[in-house]
């Protein structure tokens, strides 16, 4: 693999895995694909390892002309698949955007490499492989008694998110089994760490905790994730990238599953140790029982036997030292915070999102 077209490499979890390529192989080349919504930012790439052997192109997914002449530009022979539009309460208050990037852009993508890698032998002979990063979420909700998610887990999305990433894994695996095209599919846990945009769990109560603005907590809290810490996850794609069986799915999870309300509570003490002149200690002081989202999906947990038996792969991180890194990270890069909140739509869309949803009880 020399060349490695990273789509959406300037969000979360995609800039994550552009430092991880670049500190991992000298030899690799990353076209980093990024259309640069409100959820993608140049300030996530800054002060990378090796920035010569980046390449930034700003440009959308679904245009098929733009991402063909990439591919023909610098001779792609592997994508690693990440842009997506991925807030759940995003897609349940306009889920048109979230078809056309999930569903439309990664059938984009998939024909692409179908014509040129299969059709037209653009690296003729040269190995290709196409990654696909997905969600638990297809998988929807599970009771207390069920057993966690496993590959074979039929899918049964909840929300509009969910279902347009539910659309494209299956359109992944029928370019496998139609045209032959060599990919795998990783289905992850809740990610959390550095750069995450702060209208997601982890990020949005430490930075309203050290302003001393309330943190919003969903119906009981009692809502069961399964978290990944984000490092542990680009080690797990590269894994599977590199090693993994084609046509093959691996879970990547954190193994651990605390209630959401678990989390930040774990946030709070993180925040009063690591501030102890703060006025607003004890932060858990700041929490607040608001009206819970439309088909929340109660309980998310992940088998991961799979990727750690053929893949010898596990996370590194504990949830306690990952949270611990996490909320550090944010404490210490206030320009970065700062910085995204100028250049997005986050205080708008939170004031939008929360406004209706207040029970007015601590």
């Amino acid at each position: 693999m020399k060349n490695v077209l990273v789509t959406g490499g300037a969000g979360f979890i995609g800039s994550n895995f552009v430092r991880y390529l670049l500190n991992t192989d000298p030899k690799i080349q990353v076209v980093n694909l990024d259309v640069l919504s409100y959820a993608g930012s140049l300030e996530n790439l800054r002060n990378l390892s090796d920035p010569e052997r980046h390449i930034f192109v700003q440009g959308d997914i679904c245009d098929r002309p733009f991402v063909e002449a990439l591919f023909r530009q610098y001779s792609i022979d592997t994508v690693v698949h990440f842009a997506a539009e991925t807030h759940v309460d995003r897609s349940i208050l306009g889920p048109a955007q979230f078809i056309q990037t999930n569903v439309v852009g990664t059938y984009t993508l998939l024909d692409v490499a179908r014509t040129l890698w299969l059709n037209e032998k653009l690296l003729g002979d040269q190995p290709v492989h196409f990654h696909h990063v997905s969600t638990d979420e297809v998988f929807g909700t599970l009771r207390p008694e069920d057993p966690p998610f496993s590959e074979v887990t039929p899918y049964q999305p909840n929300s509009p998110y969910s279902a347009s990433k539910a659309s494209s894994d299956h359109l992944v695996r029928a370019y496998y089994h139609t045209y032959g095209l060599p990919v795998t599919i990783t289905n992850c846990s809740n990610n959390y760490g550095p750069y995450q945009f702060p209208e997601k769990l982890v990020p949005l109560m430490i930075l309203n905790a050290i302003e001393g603005k309330s943190l919003p907590i969903y119906g009981d809290g009692q809502q069961i994730r399964d978290w990944l810490f984000v490092e542990d996850h680009c080690e797990a794609i590269w894994r599977v990238v590199t090693k993994g069986k084609l046509g093959e799915t691996y879970n990547v999870g954190g193994n651990n599953q605390p209630p959401n309300l678990e989390i930040v509570h774990q946030i709070c003490t993180i925040l009063d140790e690591l501030k102890p002149d703060s006025p607003y200690r004890p932060h858990n002081q700041l929490l607040k029982y608001v009206t819970d989202r439309p088909g929340h999906d109660r309980r998310y947990a992940m088998n991961i036997d799979k990727i750690q038996a053929e893949l010898g792969w596990s996370p590194k991180e504990t949830l306690a030292t990952g949270l611990l890194k996490t909320v550090g990270w944010y404490v210490e890069n206030k320009e970065w915070v700062e910085a995204i909140h100028k250049q997005s739509d986050y205080q708008t869309w939170i004031d939008k999102n929360y406004a209706t949803r207040d029970k007015g009880r601590g």
